[in-house]
């Protein structure tokens, strides 16, 4: 049995959990409202305070999705209670990035500075001209957005120029060596 998906689900207090008939999930926090579609195969139960998913059968289909659905719903939670954030690190001479209204500005050594318009549900912060903060209360629309910033100048591993995760450890290449 799925070790993650045996796990229950506590529920904090402030936060409330909806499951209709169909199982749809829909959990309300202080930091907003998210809802999941979950499969309908999957049994999922609310008692005192803690939730549970279980599967009615060993199949494949079942065991893949057990897990699976455990963790959205227990991201959900996350969100609305504590939200999530990706921070972002710009590496090299001249990149930059810089906030204009609902825009995100970057100067990537293109002809033309990159302009990106925050999605809904994401709130994009430039502390500083290299670092980008992206906070939020769904973790896939986080991580998404994170990502597509991201892929417009992927760290290189000569100098490391490029965009990168906080912590993110970029492997350095030693490049050519003169003729001696």
């Amino acid at each position: 049995m799925s070790r993650i998906g045996r796990k229950p689900i506590t529920v904090p207090s402030g936060v409330e959990v909806k499951i209709d008939d169909k199982n749809l999930v829909t959990v309300k926090g202080p930091k907003g409202t998210l809802t999941e579609q979950i499969s309908k195969d999957l049994k999922i139960e609310l008692n005192e305070g803690e939730l549970v998913v279980t599967r009615p059968t060993d199949n494949k289909k079942h065991r893949s999705l057990h897990g699976l659905s455990r963790t959205l719903i227990d991201n959900m939670i996350t969100g609305v209670t504590e939200g999530y954030s990706k921070k972002l690190e710009i590496v090299g001479v001249g990149y930059r990035a810089a906030k204009q209204g609902k825009k995100l500005v970057l100067s990537l050594g293109f002809s033309h500075p990159v302009e990106m318009e925050d999605p809904d549900g994401i709130e994009v912060e430039v502390p500083s001209q290299t670092e980008i903060l992206i906070k939020g209360i769904n973790k896939q629309l986080v991580g998404n957005y994170a990502a597509k910033v991201r892929a417009w100048r992927e760290p290189e591993p000569y100098k490391g120029k490029g965009i990168r995760y906080s912590g993110e450890y970029v492997r350095r290449k030693e490049g050519k060596t003169g003729k001696k």
